[in-house]
């Protein structure tokens, strides 16, 4: 099925929007998640599972690359260098979501193109295209045809982008405190769902050769390698010419530049600007959470793949790059495929 590619709706609030709706946050919306107290976080990260839960009645075919990534562990990034290779270092849109459909958004909602639309694989040089979503494996239908990019990041990174994404283009005033979110991340509440389960359900089909298991903290370390490691797994044999264009346009620093064409849609009272690409860092939570909290984040979720029975080597991934001050030091776990 083909339908029309319509830009859908994003960008910025208008001032006469956003202010006025703030001021009625702050009036109503402030007073009201203060007297509900430690169950609003809990309300607000339940309400967030819901709203992106649910894969539509589609099987991904042998033109689609999933780009599955949790919540906030370099989804645009990995977008970005996917959309890029399909289209051999010559994409070009108004918004990432113009060419990748995220198919757990309702279409309805005109975040990204629908996932029927073939208007964007057809229009690629290489008859690819990307696909996002933030859901494990089980959710997300597995197709031998198709090819998924899973990608892992370090969960107290993830933590603290999650936050800072939240509070900037969702709540605004109403973001509970860093210690409330987290005590809400490290339970069967987690924004969003488990992290150990959406990693557990792709660590285990990592030995197929249409699943491609990465850490972002290894993809962190060499761009160049990252784009030939995804290239090859896309199928797509780039030329020189082509694989530094790749590269250049899939850098953080090229990507904050045109940061608006990841943004978000926000809420009314929010400011979404540069919230999608905001650092890119890794190992850097140490600007939000303390070492014991950072200790707390790595025994939670190592007990998690533990009790999943998943045999993902956390602390060579993860602990391990820390030091007793909550430092990030070189070592990071290769890439596994």
């Amino acid at each position: 099925m083909t339908t029309t590619n319509t830009r859908s709706r994003r960008g910025p609030r208008p001032a006469w929007v956003r202010y006025p709706a703030l001021c009625l946050i702050w009036i109503v919306g402030v007073p009201i998640t203060t007297l509900l107290g430690r169950r609003w976080p809990r309300m607000l990260s339940r309400a967030m599972t819901r709203m992106l839960a649910k894969w539509p009645a589609y099987r991904p075919a042998a033109h689609d690359v999933l780009v599955c990534a949790y919540f906030k562990s370099g989804t645009n990034w990995t977008m970005q260098l996917a959309v890029q290779i399909a289209h051999r270092g010559r994409a070009e849109f108004d918004h990432i979501h113009d060419l990748v459909p995220w198919p757990e958004v309702p279409a309805r909602a005109g975040w990204a193109v629908p996932v029927t639309d073939d208007s964007g694989w057809l229009a690629s040089p290489t008859s690819l295209r990307a696909i996002k979503t933030h859901l494990p494996l089980g959710v997300v239908p597995y197709e031998a045809a198709a090819r998924y990019i899973c990608v892992v990041r370090d969960p107290k990174d993830v933590f603290v982008s999650s936050y800072h994404f939240t509070r900037s283009a969702a709540m605004g005033p109403m973001m509970p405190t860093v210690a409330e979110w987290l005590d809400v991340y490290l339970s069967p509440d987690t924004p969003i769902g488990s992290w150990a389960a959406h990693l557990a359900s792709f660590w285990t089909l990592r030995e197929r050769p249409n699943v491609l298991f990465l850490t972002y903290e290894s993809m962190r370390v060499d761009l160049r390698a990252t784009v030939e490691r995804i290239a090859a797994f896309m199928g797509v044999t780039l030329t020189a010419e082509e694989r530094d264009a790749v590269v250049r346009r899939s850098t953080f620093e090229h990507m904050k530049t045109i940061g608006d064409k990841f943004d978000p849609v926000g809420s009314p009272w929010a400011d979404a600007r540069g919230a999608m690409i905001r650092r890119g860092q890794r190992g850097g939570s140490s600007e939000l959470v303390t070492p014991e909290q950072q200790r707390r984040i790595d025994d939670y979720w190592r007990a998690e793949l533990v009790r999943l029975g998943c045999s993902f080597p956390y602390d060579e991934a993860f602990a391990a790059a820390y030091a007793v001050t909550g430092s990030p030091v070189a070592q990071v776990m290769p890439a596994t495929s």
